[in-house]
């Protein structure tokens, strides 16, 4: 090991200042813990093989490494995520886990939000990366052209394509907490007890519902869409379980329902207009459920959900 790159403690404390952050913008990127994890491993292995000593802002050095590695990620993940058995959600963030900057406005923590991911999910890797650095992060385009290797023309275009994509969907990312936990309960009350058209009134008429089991639990492969549709579906799952429990806890920032069908556990998002269910994520997979940190033991969830339902 060569003197200029020998790892002092100073330069350890310096990248742990910034892990934070950095595990925002690889999450952001990716969508998924796991692999946000892995890029934070290599973005360190490659702070600790630098000339630290010519590097004038690390902050900036890091975020730049961690985009870049986060981009060439998401370019292979886009392959499994095409083959992936049924839709493919993203994972949400361990309960309780510090992601992104706590200085943050609400617009940027809104970036982390399940259903922002999930949108997008629409974006080509170039499209997503201008689109969080420039929303996230405000950095001018010359600076984004910078970090991704592009044209600042390049990064203005890809920024307005991808922004035309999300379109007005963003302005469902905020939720009023208290608002939305009454109109879930009744969608779950008329779902547990099979009244469909109690379930209709309180959906949308363009409301889809996305369910992602990763081939190892029940859930539909394609969108189910429209407020029949919807309602038929998930009165038919609930028919299935001999009981149906629900605790409200937060997740990425926002709310959400941790749901007990018999022995099956999912954890349900949704998004609202105009005091309508317009959106519903229901995930099930068991691999990406073990994220949330909530599952040590059988009684792991719903005693964490209830202390967290009442942090809302």
């Amino acid at each position: 090991m060569t003197a200029h790159t020998e790892l002092r403690p100073a330069d350890a404390a310096a990248f742990e200042q910034h892990r934070a952050v950095l595990l925002g913008v690889a999450y952001r990127m990716l969508g998924s813990w796991w692999d946000a994890e892995d890029v934070l491993q290599d973005a360190w292995l490659r702070w600790h093989g630098a000339d630290r000593a010519a590097i004038d802002d690390p902050r900036r050095w890091l975020v730049t490494v961690t985009t870049r590695l986060a981009l060439d990620q998401l370019r292979s993940a886009r392959h499994r995520r095409e083959t992936y058995p049924g839709t493919w959600l993203p994972e949400p963030i361990p309960v309780g886990t510090q992601v992104g900057d706590p200085a943050e406005t609400a617009r940027q923590r809104d970036m982390l939000s399940l259903a922002a991911l999930r949108l997008m999910e629409q974006l080509t890797p170039p499209e997503r990366g201008v689109y969080l650095l420039r929303e996230t992060f405000e950095l001018p385009y010359a600076e984004i052209a910078d970090v991704l290797g592009l044209t600042e023309t390049n990064a203005r275009q890809l920024h307005r394509r991808a922004a035309d994509r999300i379109g007005d969907d963003r302005e469902r990312f905020s939720v009023d907490n208290a608002r939305h936990r009454d109109l879930v309960d009744r969608f779950m009350n008329a779902a547990a007890t099979g009244d469909r058209a109690a379930l209709q009134a309180l959906l949308a008429v363009e409301v889809t519902l996305w369910s992602d089991g990763g081939g190892k639990a029940r859930a539909a492969l394609n969108p189910v869409v429209g407020p029949s549709r919807v309602a038929r579906f998930l009165t038919g799952v609930a028919a299935k379980s001999p009981d149906v429990e629900w605790w409200f806890l937060e997740v990425n920032g926002g709310p959400a329902a941790l749901v007990r069908l018999g022995a099956r556990w999912s954890l349900m998002t949704w998004e609202t207009d105009r005091g309508r269910l317009v959106a519903i994520q229901l995930l099930a997979n068991p691999d990406k459920l073990r994220a949330l940190g909530l599952f040590a033991d059988e009684h792991s969830p719903a005693a964490v959900a209830r202390a967290a339902w009442r942090r809302l």
